[in-house]
């Protein structure tokens, strides 16, 4: 087993183990764990026998707590590095753009925020989607308004659709 498998599988234990009011709290902190995020922690609530709006619910605002913290502070350390940006503007010139950070203005250019936020679970976690966003310029309130959308809607899609075979298979 991979370490993402190991640590999926110690919350479904987890949420097995505790207490039924405890049990959200179990998903909501899955929920803040890259890789894992709302659309995996659902999952590990619903199989776990949490309901599955509740087990929703706990996961989105989970994962969605942890992108606030991280825009929070990824927005500070871009306004810092940017006041030490132009202190030292006058005595050096600025370094041309890397490729990556190319890549990402491109990319934002073509989907803009929305289709970052919306699209950037398939490929990365939602705390680096945000962060690049936030680093890229785009502002804070802006990254976590679109972050909120896709945490909830791929939440309620993985949700519905595990709450369904789940249903399925036990009925």
């Amino acid at each position: 087993m991979n370490p993402i498998e190991t640590l999926v599988e110690n919350f479904r234990e987890l949420v097995a183990q505790v207490p039924d009011t405890v049990q959200p709290f179990i998903v909501m902190l899955a929920g803040a764990v890259p890789f894992i995020e709302g659309e995996g922690a659902s999952p590990i609530g619903v199989v776990g026998g949490i309901n599955p709006v509740v087990a929703g619910i706990a996961a989105a605002s989970g994962n969605f707590l942890c992108v606030l913290i991280v825009v929070l502070i990824s927005s500070r350390a871009r306004a810092g590095a940017l006041a030490r940006g132009h202190r030292t503007e006058d005595h050096e010139q600025r370094k041309p753009e890397s490729k990556g950070r190319q890549r990402l203005r491109r990319y934002l250019v073509r989907f803009g925020v929305p289709g970052a936020s919306l699209l950037g679970p398939m490929a990365v976690p939602t705390q680096i989607t945000a962060v690049m966003l936030v680093a890229s310029g785009i502002s804070r309130g802006w990254v976590l308004l679109w972050q909120a959308i896709a945490i909830v809607l791929w939440t309620t899609l993985t949700t519905t659709v595990v709450w369904g075979v789940v249903s399925s298979v036990v009925a």
